[in-house]
């Protein structure tokens, strides 16, 4: 049996919610070198592919917005679709097509 949630044998440990040493000293050298070539890069982008862009631009942006972290939906929503009358399920999907 584990321990529950919150609970940990090494009460010594790295805080909860801090970053690592290495996560946080490789940040650093990223963020060093991408602020010593950025106008390199800026002068690489303009000659992209509006594909490679695209690309190139979605990836970056990873490293500036906040990750999303995944949802947990088992069984969540389970219940509450089986409640449903088939009249009510109808006009879900409907509701639901007529916005895609």
């Amino acid at each position: 049996m584990g321990l529950k949630k919150g609970m940990t044998n090494n009460s010594h440990g790295r805080p909860a919610g801090s970053a690592n040493k290495v996560t946080r000293n490789m940040r650093e050298r990223i963020n060093s070198f991408l602020k010593e070539n950025f106008d390199v890069v800026t002068k690489d982008f303009k000659k992209l592919d509006p594909k490679d862009k695209l690309l190139f631009y979605t990836k970056l942006l990873a490293f500036g917005l906040p990750s999303l972290k995944a949802i947990d939906h088992s069984g969540l929503n389970e219940n509450k679709l089986e409640a449903l009358t088939d009249e009510q399920l109808n006009d879900l999907i409907n509701e639901i097509s007529n916005k895609f």
